[in-house]
């Protein structure tokens, strides 16, 4: 079990200070702030400009209403995300840290959807597994199973047979020993009006909690995230969202009174 700052120690970190003194301060972390703001705004774009790689190989999944193509998950729009969901083949529940970004990213799905952007995620689990978790969670968001395909051998989210063997496997684009058969990614598809479909990025482990607006609230607070190894282990205190013992408190209407 990690052990977590109590509330003694954060307070006796913390010097007590005057209103003015503390603006001072405050400036100062801004100034930190706004260059973090400018270097992001510059990632994003670098990430944009990136090369694309298009895809030839033709990827069919099993979805709720049969087999569908890549193409096909794009809908109406021009832009795809995808979410490589770590569920495998006999799991009974998905990955807490990837249920963790998919709760994160349910609630913003309508943005996206009226933004170009279809949202999809994929599990080499076949799709009837899928289903009874997906239910039990409650998510909108579509999800396929690439069980009958090389989509997640592809994107190096999955350890082929062989890798595990070898006890080896690219992921995160560098060799790593192979302590999971799945992997969590996210990986981003354009569509353009010929039909033809590119691979514009993809990005893995620490990389995927961009989308993960709970860490950016909890970096805000006195305690942040709360781990002392500052290593961002999930497993460590998030679990899936129906059994923590606080519930999100349903919303009162005057109306029903």
């Amino acid at each position: 079990m990690k052990a977590y700052h109590t509330d003694q120690a954060v307070e006796q970190e913390h010097p007590i200070v005057s209103a003015e003194e503390w603006i001072e301060a405050r400036k100062e972390l801004l100034k930190k702030e706004k260059e973090l703001t400018h270097l992001r705004d510059e990632l994003s774009k670098l990430r944009r400009d990136l090369p694309w790689e298009k895809v030839e190989k033709q990827y069919i999944f099993e979805g709720p209403d049969g087999p569908v193509s890549l193409a096909d998950l794009f809908e109406d729009r021009s832009q795809l995300i995808v979410q490589h969901f770590m569920l495998g083949p006999g799991w009974k529940e998905g990955c807490v840290g990837c249920s963790f970004m998919a709760d994160n990213v349910d609630s913003g799905l309508v943005h996206l959807l009226n933004h170009d952007v279809s949202y999809v995620a994929i599990s080499r689990a076949p799709y009837h597994e899928i289903v009874p978790f997906r239910e039990r969670m409650g998510w909108s968001f579509k999800w396929v199973s690439s069980n009958q395909n090389d989509f997640n051998f592809d994107y190096r989210v999955s350890a082929t047979e062989d890798e595990i063997a070898k006890n080896e496997m690219t992921y995160n684009y560098e060799k790593v020993p192979v302590t999971e058969k799945e992997l969590p990614g996210m990986s981003v598809f354009y569509k353009d009006e010929n039909g033809d479909i590119y691979h514009t990025y993809s990005t893995f482990a620490r990389g995927a909690e961009t989308v993960l607006s709970t860490y950016s609230m909890l970096d805000m607070t006195p305690k942040g995230r709360n781990e002392t190894d500052g290593e961002g282990n999930l497993t460590d205190w998030v679990k899936h969202h129906d059994k923590y013992q606080v519930q999100t408190p349903q919303a009162n209407s005057c109306c029903g009174h």
